[in-house]
């Protein structure tokens, strides 16, 4: 499986807004533009995408800026991804249609096994551990992310 930028510039926006979790203070879009060097007008889209899944509240007026709604260890990289990634939703495959024996069964041995692995791996990653994460590889000083 292949994470699209959308769905990495996502994982990375929250990462920040975990780090800056514990202040209180939200968080604007083009703070977090400047400081991880992507697009503002990317940026809201993905916010859009991850404020309609309840991941983040949006605080209106000159102090305001996004929050995460939930703690930083109760969100999962599965659930910033499936906001944001089409391919994490169910699909029907075209074969469906002619051949439904063929499709009952490459949905049994193959791609139903590979999306419980997915979700499970990715179900397993809060925010909290990313944090933990760059803790331990020191470079707490930037959070510049370059795809």
């Amino acid at each position: 499986m292949k994470i699209s930028a959308k769905g990495r510039y996502g994982l990375a926006a929250m990462t920040y807004l975990a780090r800056n979790f514990a202040s209180g203070a939200p968080i604007t879009i083009i703070s977090i533009s400047e400081k991880l060097g992507i697009s503002k007008i990317y940026l809201e889209q993905v916010f859009s995408l991850l404020k309609r899944a309840q991941l983040v509240n949006s605080i209106k007026g000159s102090q305001g800026g996004y929050q995460l709604a939930r703690e930083p260890r109760e969100i999962s990289a599965y659930d910033i991804l499936s906001s944001i990634e089409l391919s994490l939703m169910e699909k029907v495959s075209p074969a469906a249609e002619k051949m439904p024996a063929l499709d009952r069964a490459l949905a049994a041995k193959v791609f139903t096994p590979l999306d419980d692995q997915i979700k499970d791996t990715l179900s397993s990653v809060s925010l909290d551990d990313i944090l933990t994460a760059i803790e331990a590889e020191k470079d707490t000083d930037s959070l510049m992310y370059f795809i």
